[in-house]
């Protein structure tokens, strides 16, 4: 397995998303993760390996994550899955934050909606749909136990969480999620969040559920 990780600028003033690209090099298959923007880096970078672009996995459906998704697929072909949560939300520019924070209105089909528990081959690797809501409601990581990672989108971050102030988001979610779905996942997991820096399942503390808040 080759990973890339791409640092892209998204459509959305000074956030630069993280968008990470799985290639199988036995079986020449490829996933793109989240691509924020700069698809001419990820085109580039997929010519390279020469691969077979087979998904584009969207960890949730916001602005930054989703920038590039239209053009890369004119380009390269590739299915656009995201969980079925967020497939409405996907299209609906006032949910996506486009309408907000972007020059640009987003509007996305996609291809095929995913649920937790499901799995996700490219090549040989197996991949499974962890839900994990709170940032969004249709939040989700993609976890690989043969390679040891997680794929967290902005579900956990090195040393905090994501905002839960924005549509469709939800604190005690969150929390649950990264508490009963992330940090149960074996300590050496590595963790590729969305932003920043990756981190390690083990270098994380559970966060104290007396945070949580009444309904």
């Amino acid at each position: 397995m080759i990973l890339k990780q791409l640092r892209l600028k998204s459509n959305i003033d000074n956030i630069t998303t993280n968008c990470y690209i799985i290639y199988d090099e036995k079986n020449n298959e490829a996933m793109v993760i989240d691509p924020a923007g700069e698809v001419d880096k990820i085109d580039e970078l997929l010519d390279v390996l020469q691969a077979k672009l087979k998904y584009i996995y969207l960890t949730h459906c916001h602005a930054d994550h989703i920038g590039g998704v239209k053009e890369l697929q004119n380009l390269k072909g590739g299915k656009v899955l995201i969980h079925s949560e967020d497939y409405e939300g996907l299209k609906e520019p006032n949910i996506n934050l486009s309408a907000l924070m972007c020059n640009e209105r987003l509007s996305i089909d996609a291809d095929a909606r995913v649920n937790d528990g499901d799995i996700l081959h490219v090549g040989n690797l197996e991949f499974r749909v962890i839900h994990t809501p709170g940032h969004t409601r249709g939040g989700s990581s993609l976890y690989c136990e043969s390679e040891n990672m997680v794929f967290a989108g902005d579900t956990l971050f090195k040393g905090m969480w994501g905002r839960t102030d924005l549509p469709t988001s939800n604190f005690n979610e969150i929390i649950n999620s990264i508490n009963n779905k992330l940090l149960v996942l074996p300590g050496d997991t590595i963790v590729y969040p969305g932003h920043g820096i990756s981190t390690q399942i083990q270098e994380e503390e559970p966060i104290d559920e007396n945070l949580l808040l009444e309904d």
